[in-house]
């Protein structure tokens, strides 16, 4: 027979398994093998998929993100030695309707999640500590809490009736007094751990960096410090895209990344074009070429970041000259 004939999968062929998280169950799909398997997302439940694996040689499992849901899972799986992907559920989406998958199931998407895993290869990620996961709920909380704030005083400046009044300025006191206790809670957490206090440290010898901005890059940029450049910038959603086709070359733009890293770099961009020598020269030189102001900092904001990521890998604090 012409051709090549395909190898029959042993036990030991790797397998790429998808789970499809809801808050009530862990739906299992194992690639290429075909088999499937609901299990309860419970704490006796997210024991079996770690033993129903046992018999397979698993390449890597993929989950989407969902919130807390998923989080039990990946613990587990990950302390039974089992590579764990999260990934982005639009990313996933994505894929599943550019192979064709148009509908959107439970069956579909774990299938699709193991199908992603074995042609995309996407990194596995280790659980985030307790600690770090205490830390990022509450920044949450407190950015939640600010967001609230702001809306309610937009609302206070559009209302004429004073019982509206009266019931706004009770609820911006309520949230005031939830900022400044979530507040003290993520300095207390961060100064009774001496590795998060020093990244603190460092973070805020540079200048333009306060200690929000410091904490939204500790909370939501975990990974700092063990990034390259690029990854840094990309991570926060400030590497320029490509739009090129053919001869045509279109403008960079900024897409997709951590938002609310994103959102705190932009105020500390704003006071380093000012105060922070080296990233004033670079933004004076982008307006000098004509770039508009919001541009300059736009390109500021990655330095910056950049800059973070620098010195906390090398433990340093951030001098006017280094050697």
């Amino acid at each position: 027979m012409q051709g090549k004939v395909s190898p029959e999968r042993s036990a030991t062929t790797p397998v790429y398994v998808g789970i499809d998280v809801c808050k009530d169950r862990l739906d299992v799909y194992i690639h290429p093998a075909g088999l499937r398997r609901p299990f309860a997302n419970s704490p006796a439940g997210i024991k079996q998929p770690k033993r129903a694996l046992e018999a397979h040689e698993v390449a890597l499992v993929v989950m989407e993100a969902t919130g807390k849901f998923h989080r039990a899972a990946h613990r587990s799986l990950h302390a039974g030695g089992i590579a764990v992907a999260i990934v982005n559920p639009l990313r996933s989406r994505l894929f599943a309707e550019a192979a064709g998958a148009l509908a959107k199931a439970d069956r579909v998407d774990r299938r699709m999640l193991a199908i992603l895993g074995e042609s995309l290869e996407p990194g596995a990620t280790a659980p985030p500590s307790a600690l770090m996961e205490c830390l990022q709920e509450i920044t949450r909380c407190r950015d939640a809490a600010v967001a609230a704030r702001t809306a309610l005083l937009n609302q206070l400046g559009e209302t004429e009736a004073r019982p509206a009044q009266t019931e706004i300025k009770r609820q911006l006191r309520a949230a005031e007094t939830a900022i400044e206790n979530l507040g003290a809670e993520i300095e207390r957490l961060i100064a009774a751990d001496p590795h998060l206090a020093r990244r603190l440290a460092i973070l805020t010898s540079i200048p333009g960096v306060g200690t929000l901005t410091a904490i939204a890059l500790i909370a939501g940029l975990a990974e700092i410090g063990s990034l390259s450049a690029k990854e840094a910038a990309m991570i926060v959603g400030l590497a320029p895209i490509a739009c090129d086709s053919g001869q045509s070359s279109g403008p960079r733009h900024i897409r997709g990344g951590r938002a609310h890293v994103r959102k705190a770099l932009y105020m500390s961009a704003v006071s380093a074009a000012r105060f922070n020598p080296a990233l004033k020269a670079f933004y004076d030189r982008l307006v000098a070429k004509g770039k508009k102001p919001k541009v300059a900092l736009t390109a500021v904001m990655p330095n910056l970041v950049i800059l973070a990521n620098t010195l906390v890998h090398e433990d340093r604090p951030w001098e006017p000259a280094h050697a």
